[in-house]
């Protein structure tokens, strides 16, 4: 199968792409950075893993970028992993129209020009294909800071519904995974203290296991999940 995941270079997203490689499977990969971790999984699975540099900000570009150059429909496409963001943490009166703009072109608009492309390769190749993206349990859990960041990812999982009812009858598949908090990137801005505050608010009081988020996902790709769209899945250690 080929997979094409974004936000691929560390993280949640590297470790999606090390199941999905564990699995047998070719993934073309789409980050900004390429990472001393990613060269070195590609250099394991050299004939399997793929990458291209991109600035998903940059919209007008993404059918010729990733599209045209990198995942032409010559390749056929059983899934897509929609894993790479923006956040962008801070109070409402201080929201900054620039950097709110920013983030929903990398956490919104590029992920749905993204699922136009991907639907338009499956049904070139007539594929009952896999449609997956990475939400947060900031959507569905208030967090103070996060009002902004959640409104994208809640975006995100209407779109992804909407996209499940309108393709499901050629069998092509849209979910959203929710992680709860893990220990990636993203968050090592924040401070212990903020980080347990977060742990007290989940039943396992211990941040989410990125290997368990990136299995879930894999699942989620596969004939296993066939019966399964429309769904957000969450995998947060129990947060409430």
């Amino acid at each position: 199968m080929n997979y094409l995941v974004t936000g691929c270079s560390r993280g949640v997203g590297l470790e999606i792409c090390k199941v999905l490689l564990e699995q047998n499977h070719c993934v073309y990969g789409i980050a900004r950075s390429y990472t001393d971790e990613f060269k070195a999984l590609e250099k394991r699975y050299a004939d399997k893993l793929f990458f291209k540099s991109v600035d998903l900000a940059d919209l007008e570009n993404i059918r010729k970028i990733i599209f045209k150059d990198f995942v032409p429909n010559q390749v056929c496409l059983h899934g897509y992993v929609n894993n790479a963001a923006l956040a962008y943490d801070d109070i409402v009166t201080n929201m900054n129209l620039e950097r709110l703009q920013n983030m929903y072109a990398v956490n919104v608009f590029a992920p749905m020009m993204m699922t136009k492309y991907v639907i338009r390769n499956m049904l070139y190749h007539h594929t009952r294909g896999s449609i997956l993206h990475i939400s947060s349990i900031s959507v569905h859990t208030g967090y103070k800071g996060l009002a902004m960041y959640a409104s994208s990812k809640g975006a995100l999982e209407a779109f992804s519904k909407d996209t499940a009812r309108e393709w499901g009858e050629l069998g092509i598949r849209s979910n959203v995974v929710v992680p709860g908090f893990m220990e990636t990137a993203m968050s090592a801005t924040l401070s212990t203290e903020q980080k347990e505050r977060i742990y007290k608010r989940t039943s396992m009081k211990a941040a989410t296991s990125i290997r368990s988020v990136a299995e879930t996902v894999a699942f989620l790709l596969s004939d296993k999940a066939e019966s399964i769209t429309g769904v957000e899945l969450r995998v947060d250690n129990g947060t409430i």
